[in-house]
């Protein structure tokens, strides 16, 4: 049983915009903080954003201004909108939680951003 589940990637031009989904399963308990990474080839896996179950965020640089997360508690869902994408923002992008004594990645979603 996947933990982790992403969804909404795809192909998307410069400039365009992608929401990404993602649905933590019941089998989770107590999870604090949802984030997603993200990693393009021949690179690290990177955070992208993050955020705590009382709705604080942290975003990375590359990203400010331009990707929002969000949660849904009572769905287990956390969310990332990504807008004025570029191209280096391509990437397979990964879905992780925590709960305080394990983590959880979800087995990722792919972003490519071309003309």
């Amino acid at each position: 049983q996947e933990q982790l589940v992403e969804s909404g990637g795809g192909l998307v031009q410069p400039g365009g915009s992608l929401r990404l989904s993602c649905v933590a399963s019941r089998s989770i308990f107590g999870i604090n903080s949802m984030a997603w990474y993200r990693q393009a080839p021949g690179n690290q896996r990177d955070l992208v954003a993050s955020i705590t179950n009382d709705g604080s965020t942290t975003y990375a640089d590359s990203v400010k201004g331009r990707f929002t997360i969000s949660r849904d508690n009572a769905k287990n869902t956390v969310y990332l909108q990504m807008n004025s994408l570029k191209p280096e923002d391509a990437a397979v992008y990964y879905c992780h939680a925590e709960n305080g004594w394990s983590e959880y990645y979800g087995q990722g979603t792919q972003v490519t951003v071309s003309s």
